[in-house]
C-alpha cells in the first residue's frame, strides 16, 4: 500500500516539477533539447541529491527510468506549438501555472524524502529526516534555477524553502501516530497551503538590502 502512495505521489511530483522546469526553459528562449533536459534535472535532481545523502546508490532514478521517461515526455509536450504560445501569449497563465506545479512539486517531494528517509533507516535523527525531506523538495528547483541563470527561489520567493521545512516538521511529528500515506497527504497539503498563501499574501523573509558598490 505505501510503495503504491509512494509511487503515485513520485509520478505526481515528478510531472509537476518536469512542467514547472520546462516552463522555464521556454521563457529563456531554449530550442527542446534545452526544455526537455531543464524539466527532466527539475524532477529528478532532488531525488538524486537524496538518495546520494542516504548511500542508496545507483540513485532510483537511474534504477528505474520511469521517472525520467514521464519528465521527458512532460517537456516535451510542453514544449508543442500550441501549448508553447498558450504560456508565451499569456503571461499570467504563465505565471499561475508555474506558482501551482512549482508548489505541487515542493509539497509531494517533499514527504516522498521524509518517507524514503524513514524506509531506508527509522533509526536516523529527526535532523537527518527534515534536511532530506526539504532538500528532495527544493533539490531540484535550485537546478533548474541555476541552469536558467536565475536566482534560485529557495533565497528569494516567499519562503520557499520555510514551505517546505514546515511541510517536513508536520510530517516527522504525525510519523508514529497515523498510517504513513496520509501522513504524507498532510505534509504535502501544508506544503502546498502555505506557498500559495505566501504568494497570495506577499509574505517573505527579511532581506538584505543591496549594497552600493563605487
Amino acid at each position: 500500500m505505501t510503495e503504491t502512495v509512494v509511487l503515485i505521489f513520485e509520478i505526481i511530483g515528478t510531472i509537476a516539477f518536469s512542467l514547472s522546469g520546462a516552463m522555464v526553459g521556454i521563457k529563456k528562449g531554449m530550442d527542446i533539447f534545452g526544455v526537455v533536459i531543464l524539466g527532466l534535472t527539475t524532477a529528478v535532481g532532488g531525488g538524486i541529491i537524496r538518495d546520494l545523502l542516504l548511500g542508496l546508490t545507483p540513485p532510483a532514478t537511474f534504477q528505474n527510468p520511469l521517472y525520467a521517461i514521464v519528465a521527458v515526455c512532460t517537456a516535451i509536450i510542453i514544449f508543442i506549438p500550441a501549448v508553447r504560445r498558450l504560456f508565451e501569449k499569456r503571461h499570467h497563465i504563465y505565471e499561475i501555472t508555474l506558482l501551482v506545479m512549482d508548489s505541487l512539486g515542493l509539497g509531494v517531494f517533499t514527504v516522498v524524502g521524509v518517507q524514503i528517509a524513514y524506509a531506508a533507516d527509522s533509526g536516523y535523527s529527526t535532523f537527518l529526516i527534515l534536511f532530506v525531506g526539504v532538500i528532495t523538495g527544493v533539490g531540484g528547483g535550485v537546478i533548474r534555477d541555476m541552469a536558467a541563470g536565475n536566482m534560485p527561489y529557495i533565497f528569494v520567493k516567499h519562503f520557499y524553502a520555510c514551505a517546505s521545512l514546515g511541510g517536513a516538521a508536520i510530517a516527522i511529528v504525525l510519523w508514529d501516530y497515523l498510517p504513513s500515506p496520509l501522513v504524507m497527504l498532510i505534509g504535502a497539503l501544508v506544503v502546498v497551503i502555505l506557498r500559495l498563501l505566501a504568494a497570495y499574501f506577499h509574505w517573505s523573509l527579511p532581506k538584505a538590502r543591496q549594497l552600493e558598490m563605487d
